[in-house]
């Protein structure tokens, strides 16, 4: 009786609190020019390597969007995210030029394009001839080409794209022709929403378990069906260079179209009612068809609405999945499909059966490979033999065996039997080369008796990138290549066999990121750009931390410092930890390194780091192991062990004399945010918290989150335990939240931090909530970033690095059983 008479009282409480609530500043604020310099400093290109590996495309970054292009119209359906003015996504990353270089070093840059283009989803040919593109336009998505030799640039196709689906919205079907997907003709303007309700919306379970994850953005009436069924619904066209464009098939609710390598057949899926609200699109009823190139279907599997997936990791929806050619041969599909009715949960001999059929498809399928784990992917040999990976959440089991298909039986010895775990251990993942069709085989430099491997090559020197090759009988493994200090240089892709000469991404603590050739045989490196420095005339400090917490396991981070800066004479600083909490069922493998001394220090707006130009001393990505060996899960000690990790680094930064223990503050994004909140409330290490877009209501995330597969109704006590909202009462130091009002991540909803902020305010906490209008998880207007950093630093100034000092001993909680 007195419990509920209390809860009700602090729920009066909240609310009367709420009602006099006086809100903040409303407009956007701008940091001090040292934290705003970062915004706007150039971005490393990405880079694509044309078929013939004789040039190299370089799509170049713009500076962040201003807010007025965020608060473009959007609608929120089944999972996307539509703007209904172009028919295309509405956040999607650009490019704002483009430049090819050739291997002598050589640039043309890319012309023909608009003012500040945006550019998305670059293409080579697969004769390497040309590059396709998508230029998004405000009232419509256009499809551009651009010969390799000229540079010029020009649109293809008049009729508009249509890119509303996630993937890209166009294929090539050979060196002169695509396939893409286009706004139907006619299609006339979107459904209006009905003045009046035709009834009420109503969802029917007839029993049995059905558990979804907390999805966002999903249809909520019949009215959102329709405009989900509106923008969906495209044109299959073909698109010959000449731009004689000619419609394949009716319209329909295509999600993609895919050629197969000699061009003959596309590989067709879409979906099709009944829709769901309770799962995004791609889990919706679908059709998986063959075309032939008049559009006639020659095959069809359907599957199901999958609202029923079972909610433990590594579980699927039965039938056919991740459906796709091989790369290798002419027209031969190849597919998984469960054999434990997709359930994890289920004990069985053999998860997934690897499935094929070869053109004219009016057979049975093939059963290729039984596996013991869950599917994961395939790479195709030169000489006809596939490369089948698999892995298995619980026991962190990443394993690869040879298959040759044409003697279809059970799985042989795994050629890769490593835990996911082990960095350390990591031999890395096969590259590919693009095939005269388009499509991916792996890459040899022996006719397909070995592969080459790259990895990040993680050690306990730090990450040094390596190029392997994998001799695929032996599974003997000979090293040709890896990164030596003082560089940082991954290996990207081989441009000839004679050597061989491999392309090459290199950095050092001093240098930018810029392409290399590099001859192996030689050792010598041929610098192909010159890429600028974003910040030549920053000269923080560096350097890497390796500590333990007090019980032995390994922990790491970097330290960042000012200008300058000598503890002897400076004395101690205001510091900051930014860091993401991982669990792990190894104390081993949770110590390893994850990091490298030698890749170039970018001060990113995002980050912790631009705050050393302060006065703080940075330590980012502070080591958050949590662990659980043997029966026991990671969670159930989270709380303890972040208390551990973070006593941990604030003492090794007492111990080199550079952290002032009493002003340290704590932050984070997304899983951050939640471990930052739980700090707070669990410690009094810190004086003050920075918690960006996280979930502090683990209630609110009943059928699992992040790495915890227990449902709320299995393990009521570890979701109270682990939420800060439960325990916004031991909250006494200065929290921060940042939210973005349109989070789409699953589980962050906003609501998250709006309840968490309520309860702290209610109970008396010294709190403040900033919600950024049009942002989604991750932040991308350029007046929200500012506007992040402004509130950070602001924050860090009243709480950290002026905050009075404390009184009393630093308590903790103690353990929980």
């Amino acid at each position: 009786m007195f419990q509920g008479l209390r809860t009700g009282l602090i729920s009066l409480a909240l609310i009367a609190l709420a009602a006099t609530h006086v809100s903040a500043q409303q407009t956007y604020q701008t940091p001090p020019q040292a934290l705003a310099r970062f915004v706007d400093a150039p971005q490393t290109p990405a880079a694509s390597l044309s078929p013939e590996r004789d040039m190299l495309l370089l799509m170049h970054r713009p500076v962040l969007s201003s807010i007025e292009r965020l608060a473009e119209p959007e609608l929120r359906l089944a999972g996307l995210r539509i703007n209904p003015a172009n028919s295309g996504p509405s956040r999607a990353d650009t490019y704002d030029g483009l430049t090819l270089v050739t291997l002598s070093g050589e640039s043309t840059t890319v012309t023909g394009l608009p003012v500040a283009p945006r550019i998305r989803d670059a293409l080579w040919s697969p004769d390497g001839r040309h590059v396709a593109f998508l230029l998004d336009r405000p009232e419509r998505v256009e499809l551009y080409v651009v010969p390799a030799a000229t540079g010029e640039a020009r649109r293809l196709l008049d009729a508009a794209v249509n890119d509303v689906a996630s993937g890209t919205p166009f294929r090539w079907v050979d060196g002169r022709t695509l396939i893409a997907l286009t706004v139907p003709d006619g299609r006339g303007a979107m459904p209006r929403r009905p003045s009046a309700p035709a009834g009420p919306v109503i969802q029917d379970h007839p029993g049995g378990e059905a558990p979804a994850r907390t999805y966002q953005d999903l249809l909520e009436d019949p009215y959102d069906e329709a405009v989900f069924a509106h923008f969906m619904t495209s044109q299959l066209t073909r698109v010959p260079l000449d731009g004689a464009a000619t419609a394949v098939g009716e319209p329909s609710l295509f999600v993609e179209a895919d050629p197969s390598p000699d061009g003959q057949y596309l590989l067709v899926r879409r979906i099709h009612e009944p829709f769901s609200y309770l799962v995004p699109y791609y889990r919706f009823p679908e059709s998986i068809e063959v075309w032939d190139e008049e559009g006639d279907v020659i095959r069809i599997a359907a599957l199901p609405l999958a609202e029923d997936v079972p909610t433990a990791f590594g579980s699927v929806r039965t039938g056919a999945r991740e459906v796709e050619w091989r790369g290798d041969t002419d027209a031969t599909l190849v597919w998984a499909e469960a054999l434990d009715g997709g359930d994890a949960h289920a004990q069985v001999d053999a998860r997934d059966a690897l499935m094929m059929l070869a053109a004219p498809f009016d057979g049975q399928a093939t059963e290729i490979v039984r596996l013991p784990l869950r599917f994961s992917g395939v790479g195709w040999t030169e000489d006809g033999r596939a490369l089948v990976r698999e892995n298995w959440w619980s026991t962190r089991i990443r394993r690869a065996y040879v298959i040759d298909p044409r003697r279809p039986g059970p799985a042989p010895a795994p050629i890769i039997d490593v835990s996911t775990e082990d960095r350390y251990g990591n031999p890395g993942f096969p590259l590919t080369r693009r095939t005269d069709g388009g499509h991916e085989v792996l890459l040899s430099l022996d006719g397909g008796k070995s592969v080459l491997m790259s990895g990040e090559g993680a050690s306990p020197e730090g990450n040094r990138p390596f190029l392997r090759s994998l001799d695929l009988s032996s599974g003997a493994v000979a090293e040709l290549f890896r990164s030596e200090a003082p560089y940082y240089e991954a290996p990207l892709a081989v441009i000839d066999d004679d050597g061989p000469t491999v392309l090459t991404r290199r950095e050092s603590v001093e240098s930018p990121p810029n392409f290399f050739l590099r001859s192996l045989a030689s050792g010598s490196a041929t610098v192909l750009t010159d890429l600028p420095h974003p910040h030549p005339d920053l000269a923080l400090q560096r350097e890497p931390l390796l500590y333990e917490r007090d019980d032995g396991v390994q922990l790491s981070a970097t330290l960042y410092l000012p200008p300058g800066y000598d503890p002897s004479r400076d004395g101690p600083l205001p510091a900051l930890v930014w860091a993401y909490p991982r669990e792990f069922k190894s104390a081993d493998a949770a110590g390893q390194r994850s990091d490298s001394p030698h890749r170039f220090t970018r001060v990113s707006h995002w980050g912790a780091i631009p705050y050393v130009t302060q006065g703080y001393a940075v330590i980012d990505n502070a080591s958050m192991p949590v662990v659980g060996e043997g029966d026991a899960e990671p969670n159930d000690t989270f709380r303890e062990q972040l208390v551990a990790n973070a006593r941990a680094v604030i003492e090794e930064g007492v111990r080199r004399g550079v952290v002032d223990p009493d002003r340290v503050g704590i932050g984070g994004h997304s899983y951050g945010a939640f471990m930052t909140g739980n700090l707070l409330a669990h410690s009094d290490l810190f004086r003050a918290g920075i918690a960006r877009s996280g979930a502090y209501n683990r209630t609110l995330t009943p059928f699992g989150f992040q790495r915890e597969e227990r449902l709320f109704w299995e393990a009521p006590e570890i979701y109270f335990y682990m939420s800060p909202f439960m325990h916004a009462e031991k909250v006494n130091e200065p929290i921060l939240l940042i939210h973005g009002q349109a989070d789409n991540n699953s589980g962050t909803f906003p609501i998250q931090s709006e309840r968490f902020y309520h309860a702290l305010k209610g109970l008396g906490a010294t709190a403040r909530l900033v919600m950024l209008p049009h942002e989604s998880h991750g932040y991308r207007g350029r007046e929200s970033i500012l506007h992040m950093l402004w509130e950070t630093n602001r924050w860090l100034e009243l709480h950290v690095k002026n905050a009075a000092p404390r009184e009393g001993q630093v308590t903790e909680d103690p353990p929980v059983s």
